[in-house]
């Protein structure tokens, strides 16, 4: 079991993989937007190459809960990689997972050029494990 994490944004695509039992999120490398077509494609490549099973997509809701245009943006995302690959695919509140991404970056002293590059992958390894914590939760609940 694969479960590949997004962070879906205008410029950049932050993606993250589960580990095989499915307990840990790690980064992969982040994709620079170019137009649909390529992104969803580089995406198929991912989810060929690590025998993906389910997909996980952030939903950035606004504090108040409430569904904003980015929210909108990400749900037709995800609608999309559904039809297209056929996957299961989940949205997880990710509110606040960008600034605790740009803070843990701060935190061990990244340059705010380098930040850049890594906080949508940041970003996604914390979405992936927010869904992961979660399904471990509720399969300990079930036994």
């Amino acid at each position: 079991m694969r479960i590949l994490g997004i962070d879906h944004g205008e410029r950049r695509i932050g993606l993250a993989i589960s580990d095989p039992l499915g307990l840990i999120a790690h980064g992969l490398p982040t994709l620079k937007r170019s137009h649909e077509e390529g992104d969803f494609a580089a995406i198929g490549e991912i989810i060929a190459d690590q025998s993906v099973t389910e997909i996980v997509v952030g939903l950035p809701k606004n504090m108040d809960d409430s569904i904003g245009p980015e929210a909108k943006r990400a749900m037709d995302f995800a609608q999309k990689l559904r039809e297209r690959f056929d996957l299961p695919v989940h949205m997880v509140d990710e509110r606040l997972t960008t600034a605790q991404a740009e803070r843990s970056l701060i935190e061990a002293d990244v340059s705010r050029k380098k930040r850049k590059g890594k906080i949508d992958r940041i970003a996604a390894q914390l979405i992936l494990q927010i869904h992961l914590d979660q399904w471990s939760r509720t399969k300990r609940r079930e036994t």
